[in-house]
């Protein structure tokens, strides 16, 4: 019978769907078609896959050859196919045997000499291909991204005839071991940065807790270098973790994977002309956006109210649902964006507002216009908006005897509170529901009464009080405290600085 089955993947979000790629040659004119709803580049395989067979001298069938990609209703697109497109045609004929086929799936590109190229979004592939206790067989390009995935026999080929050699028998594709990371690249360093010592405070609260985080201060006082430094401050990312934040780049980038710092939390940093496609996701064929990029890293937003206050909005539900979900006349696809929010602004329009130089001349009316770029229901949802004054220059460097404290120092404390909110409640304060609190938080009379008060003198919102209860929660696991003192609600309430209406 002129019929091969062979197995591929799809991309379908961050999931790899199964594809049965179905290879018939029956009688009549020569003609290739391919079925299954082809994007444009799976349609135009036919020609680069005719040209690889070509030139690796096998024979191409003149016959007719139908194509079918199942399930019919699912999209498929890119250059995945080529490989097993080509393997079906060679097995249908005869060229090479049918027996082994089911053991694998197959991905990569096909150049018109054979070549095996690179294909994007490899990686959810993999992890589908180790879950169907299948071996994946792809581009060498590919190998070292699909190895980081544990339990998976994964075979790379540098050229279609390696692939069929390997089917026959004659010869056997080596398997590809993980790569073992002997270093990470370095970390900036919180010591270098001099002063600051409550901005520094509620970036280590915020990175103990997984709070997100508003500086605003004049430019120069350093809110952008505290930034860059909170990654170097969080915990490591889990094997899970790491492995769903690198299959997103894996769907994201055009670059060669860089299995070198797989494992590293990721740090995104849009500039402010971003648009809102550009920072959620989209397109006709949708892929992950700069909020999705960060899946269990920062996302950093420097100048906020400079963001269009559209783009700004489109935060507000992955903030609290921590995925997004993009959908499109003919598309849909769903990626999670559970990311740590870190944002810096300037006070007013020119900057130096309250900065003590006298070089502020912003009207009342223009610094309520440019804070109102920020809407109140963002605003609601962020943690911690915390105040960053300039310091005093130290000329000639800093004092000898005036040394910051450095990132190593800082991790461990923040390790221990996270120990203590995962042995408590399996989960970072920040990720807390209203029965959570309820469940794992309690606060005495005392403090009851101060949290009255500054409901009623700050009007607070009921998310903004949970939010207020979280902080001070992960206050007290920094100081190793069982339960909230008043001391800890104080200071998670001076963190609230934008809430504080009668001051602006």
């Amino acid at each position: 019978m002129s019929l091969a089955i062979l197995y591929s993947r799809a991309q379908e979000g961050i999931n790899s769907p199964l594809v049965t790629v179905e290879v018939h040659l029956a009688n009549g004119l020569p003609a290739l078609s391919i079925v299954g709803l082809p994007e444009m580049a799976v349609r135009e395989s036919k020609d680069r896959v005719r040209g690889a067979l070509i030139n690796s001298q096998f024979e191409f069938p003149a016959r007719r050859i139908t194509i079918n990609l199942a399930p019919a209703d699912l999209p498929k697109e890119g250059g995945r196919f080529d490989l097993p497109i080509a393997l079906g045609i060679l097995a249908a004929s005869g060229q090479i045997p049918k027996q082994a086929l089911d053991q694998y799936e197959f991905a990569g590109e096909l150049a018109l000499s054979g070549q095996l190229r690179r294909v994007h979004g490899i990686l959810p592939a993999a992890l589908a291909a180790r879950d169907a206790k299948r071996a994946l067989i792809l581009a060498e390009d590919n190998a070292a991204e699909a190895a980081l995935v544990e339990g998976l026999t994964c075979q790379p080929a540098d050229h279609l005839l390696q692939v069929c050699a390997h089917l026959k028998g004659l010869e056997t594709l080596p398997t590809q071991q993980k790569a073992l990371v002997e270093s990470t690249p370095e970390q900036p360093d919180m010591a270098d940065v001099i002063g600051q010592p409550q901005a520094k405070r509620a970036l280590e609260i915020s990175a103990a807790g997984a709070h997100s985080l508003l500086y605003i201060g004049p430019p120069g006082t350093g809110k952008s270098m505290l930034a860059a430094r909170l990654p170097g401050i969080l915990p490591p990312l889990t094997e899970q973790e790491a492995l769903e934040s690198a299959a997103i780049r894996s769907l994201a980038q055009q670059q060669p994977f860089d299995s070198s710092c797989w494992s590293q939390r990721p740090f995104r940093a849009p500039h402010h002309t971003a648009s809102a496609v550009a920072l959620v996701g989209g397109g006709s064929h949708p892929k992950p956006g700069e909020i999705s990029l960060a899946h269990h890293g920062v996302l950093f937003l420097d100048e906020l109210p400079e963001y269009d206050r559209h783009v700004l909005e489109v935060l507000r539900e992955p903030m609290e649902n921590g995925s997004i979900t993009i959908s499109r006349a003919n598309r849909q696809a769903d990626y999670p964006a559970r990311f740590q929010l870190l944002a810096a602004m300037n006070p007013c329009p020119c900057g130096h507002l309250g900065d003590g130089s006298n070089r502020c001349h912003c009207t009342i009316e223009q610094i309520s216009r440019y804070r109102n770029r920020i809407s109140g229901p963002l605003l609601d949802r962020i943690d911690m908006h915390v105040e960053v004054p300039r310091q005093p220059i130290p000329i000639g460097g800093r004092q000898s005897n005036s040394r910051e404290e450095g990132s190593e120092q800082i991790q461990a404390r923040i390790l221990a509170a996270r120990r203590r909110q995962y042995q408590r409640q399996g989960k970072t304060n920040q990720a807390l529901a209203g029965r959570d609190i309820e469940t794992y938080i309690q606060i005495d009379g005392a403090g009851q009464k101060l949290l009255q008060k500054a409901v009623d003198q700050l009007g607070l919102s009921m998310r903004a009080y949970h939010r207020i209860i979280k902080v001070a929660r992960t206050i007290a696991d920094l100081e190793a405290s069982p339960e909230i003192l008043t001391q800890h609600l104080s200071e998670a309430i001076g963190y609230r600085r934008l809430d504080r209406r009668q001051e602006y």
